[in-house]
């Protein structure tokens, strides 16, 4: 049903459109040219980022170091890809998976803000009378055949081809103002009442919320106020009115992230802005005469284009200076208002399941769809949720024991539980991994497939390193589900032989599991103390399997075990070392992708240690 309304809605939309196109010329060359303006920037952006690869989120990670860094990073990022937007999108991915902080975060939003400045003007500097046409054309030519010589040539085409779009576009949008004549004009309403200034703001608003570009609102702004449809005072309530909009996708997605990170700098966007149009809007009398004195002083009293750049200026720099000294306690603000929810300290904890089927599957936690904008963010996201997946998959096996999961931070696991049989209640684990495994790991291989940026070497080796990781640790957890059924058998038996192998066989596994759980959690060990006790390990298991089999023929000899029994035994040794390889890979997988992103823990989560509530 929703599928048909929706296909209705967009039927009706395109007559609505076609039939507009059909009543007047102008109005069609006016959404030609928008159309052209905004695949021009598109084609900017697209060619900027594939050329750039991973420097420009490089660079972004080392622009925080200070805040005026910051700030002249949001300048220039913005100036260079046009769209004020992007960056904060951008920033917001940086900050959600941990790759920058919120003060950095608040910083570049201001530098943002600046460089969206200059987009407008370059326009208003171009003026009405310049046509760009002339110059499109060439560059039109050159960034096609640029797209035949390479991937580099093809994305600097790309990066050619958007400025003759945008070129095209700015021409057309002027030339459909200009047919369109009085058939728009809004000059006669005046903004020098408050409502008309409310309401010329709220149309700057409304247009950058539906075009998703202040520059393209300010673009149709210059072009109407150059051909006599708007006034000049109009103009500038649409500018206050473009800037709180350009925020709006930024909230959006930092609140559907789900991340508070990202929420935090999502508000800092939109209080900065609309804290800044307000005092615009106040002060628009005082400003508007600061505009005019400004502009009369340098002979341009009468060039309402460069009064309106120089006005969306100005309110921009004002609103830098009032929250400059302020980012600080703005930043303790924000946290304090958007507090980080508590970690649990056991992520399953369901005392039984009744069928898979009749609860909702664990999801991933940490790949938010903003991390795609980036590589770096991306990756970082990656780790965070396979951390995430290693907790469950520890938590799934421990339940294969039939042991609580605060077994694994205790040096010795408690006698008592590993000679107990298993619970009324206990956990089936084939209904676990049903429910919080598969979800997980379903999320990160489609995540990790959805994205459709250039990667260098050593990030697709990082990318197949995590994808590896994660089959580790589905695999473990598979192992662990075959394990469960011949353990729970035996240990809810008679005490006898088999059932004491048993036992050792779960007191092994469980030592492994905690070894692994305290070097994942190493963080002050050298790269080379951590591979000797890693590799310690390794033998410690090896020598466990190679006496285990000893001991198990020697009683098969003395008729304590029969073949059967052996045969199970030997079945789920077999599982145990598998399992325990499976995490240990998974460890080691992370410890060599460790120096791209200073992440170790892929297993074990590293925060408090893992207890029962």
């Amino acid at each position: 049903m929703k599928f048909y309304a929706r296909a209705l809605l967009l039927v009706l939309l395109a007559g609505a459109l076609g039939w507009s196109f059909w009543s007047s010329a102008g109005w069609l060359q006016l959404c030609a040219g928008l159309a052209l303006f905004l695949f021009g920037m598109q084609c900017l952006e697209e060619g900027l980022r594939q050329l750039a690869g991973g420097k420009l989120e490089q660079l972004l990670g080392r622009s925080t170091a200070t805040p005026g860094k910051a700030m002249l990073f949001g300048v220039g990022g913005t100036m260079l890809l046009q769209s004020s937007t992007l960056v904060s999108l951008l920033t917001i991915a940086f900050i959600s998976t941990g790759l920058i902080q919120l003060a950095g975060g608040i910083a570049i939003l201001f530098g943002a803000n600046l460089g969206a400045t200059s987009g407008i003007w370059l326009l208003a500097m171009a003026g009405q009378n310049l046509s760009l046409s002339p110059l499109a054309l060439p560059l039109l030519v050159f960034g096609v055949l640029a797209g035949f010589l390479g991937p580099k040539s093809k994305a600097a085409g790309r990066i050619v081809l958007g400025i003759a779009f945008i070129f095209f576009g700015i021409d057309q949008i002027k030339e459909g103002f200009s047919s369109l004549g009085g058939d728009m004009d809004m000059s006669g309403y005046q903004a020098d009442g408050l409502a008309g200034q409310l309401l010329f703001t709220l149309v700057g608003l409304v247009g950058t919320v539906v075009l998703q570009s202040s520059h393209a609102t300010l673009m149709l702004t210059l072009a109407a106020l150059a051909g006599g449809q708007l006034e000049l005072g109009q103009s500038l309530a649409i500018a206050i009115g473009s800037n709180v909009g350009s925020s709006v996708s930024t909230a959006v997605v930092g609140s559907l992230g789900g991340n508070r990170s990202g929420q935090r700098l999502a508000l800092a966007h939109v209080l900065f802005n609309v804290v800044t149009a307000t005092l615009a809007f106040v002060l628009l009398a005082p400003l508007t005469w600061l505009v005019l004195w400004l502009a009369g002083l340098v002979g341009l009293g009468d060039n309402s284009l460069i009064q309106l750049a120089l006005f969306h200026s100005l309110f921009n720099a004002f609103g830098v200076l009032l929250f400059w000294p302020w980012q600080g306690r703005l930043a303790k603000l924000l946290l304090r208002w958007l507090p980080e929810p508590s970690e649990p300290q056991v992520l399953i904890t369901e005392l039984a399941v009744p069928g898979a089927e009749e609860l909702p599957r664990t999801r991933a936690r940490y790949l938010n769809e903003q991390a795609l904008d980036s590589v770096d963010a991306a990756a970082s996201a990656v780790m965070r949720e396979l951390r995430h997946l290693g907790r469950l998959s520890l938590e799934v096996i421990c339940h294969a024991l039939y042991l609580p999961v605060d077994q694994l931070a205790l040096a010795h696991g408690d006698e008592a539980l590993l000679q107990a049989r298993p619970g009324e209640h206990a956990l089936d684990a084939e209904a676990l991994y049903q429910r919080h495994i598969k979800g997980v790991y379903g999320d990160l291989l489609s995540f990790m497939g959805r994205l459709e940026l250039p990667l260098d070497e050593a990030h697709r080796q990082f990318w197949l390193a995590c994808q590896l990781a994660a089959l580790q640790l589905v695999d473990a957890v598979k192992d662990a589900k075959h394990l469960q059924k011949n353990l729970g058998h035996y240990l809810r038996g008679e005490p006898s032989t088999v059932r004491d192998t048993y036992v050792e066989l779960r007191r092994h596994l469980l030592v492994l599991l905690h070894e692994l759980y305290q070097l994942a959690r190493a963080e002050d060990l050298s790269d080379e103390a951590w591979s000797a006790a890693l590799q310690l390990l390794d033998e410690q298991a090896a020598e466990f399997d190679r006496a285990y089999r000893e001991r198990l023929f020697a009683m098969v000899r003395q008729g304590q075990l029969d073949g059967l029994q052996t045969s199970s035994l030997m079945n789920d040794l077999g599982y145990v070392g598998r399992i325990f390889q499976g995490l240990r890979n998974a460890l080691q997988l992370a410890e060599a992708q460790g120096p791209l992103h200073g992440l170790r823990e892929v297993e074990i989560e590293s925060a408090s240690p893992i207890v029962l509530d």
